[in-house]
């Protein structure tokens, strides 16, 4: 298996007042754990790819620890999460799908187990790219306040020859939503969507 070469690592955060409206009583955070790292199958295709999902698996521990800590160090705290990949012009769309099981069961291990499928975004992309990445709500999917996303990117990033894997946590609902639906003190827990 290719060791997992890292070129280096990010992190991002904001804290949302307001969208407009009042002023929030609590100030949402979102914040974006990056790593680039080289694409082992750049330029050449591949059949056998599945093996360096295992290989990435302590990196999705260290970028979902990472971002926990820079929410303040309560992982009860989270509320929200998503993932996503931008895959350097010489790697292709499969290569950004490996980041799914390593990133998503990372960041459900780091924050005790929460239930709901990770939401995720991929891409080939350019230098300097930018990757919407989904987010919903850590324990059911259906959360409507907590349907959001996070704009992440870097200036010199990815390069042909690189990915950039993402992990994004929120620390509560869109900042002045009311658009219904399920509400997060409705939540049954039992089967990640509800």
């Amino acid at each position: 298996m290719p060791e997992v070469r890292i070129r280096k690592i990010a992190t991002a955060l904001e804290e949302i007042r307001h969208e407009g409206g009042p002023p929030a009583v609590q100030p949402l955070l979102r914040a974006a754990a990056m790593a680039v790292i080289e694409n082992p199958f750049a330029g050449r295709y591949v059949a056998d790819i599945q093996p360096f999902m295992e290989d990435l698996k302590p990196l999705g521990l260290d970028l979902a620890r990472r971002l926990v800590a820079v929410l303040g160090g309560d992982p009860a705290r989270v509320e929200g999460y998503g993932k996503g990949a931008l895959v350097g012009s010489g790697g292709e769309l499969e290569h950004g799908a490996l980041w799914h099981a390593p990133g998503g069961y990372a960041m459900r291990e780091v924050l005790g187990g929460a239930m709901a499928i990770v939401p995720s975004s991929k891409k080939v992309a350019g230098v300097g790219a930018r990757l919407d990445v989904p987010v919903t709500h850590v324990n059911a999917s259906y959360v409507r306040s907590h349907f959001d996303s996070m704009e992440v990117g870097l200036n010199d990033a990815p390069r042909a020859d690189e990915m950039m894997v993402v992990l994004v946590m929120t620390t509560g609902p869109r900042v002045h939503n009311r658009a219904g639906g399920l509400a997060a003190d409705q939540i049954t827990g039992k089967d990640g969507l509800r």
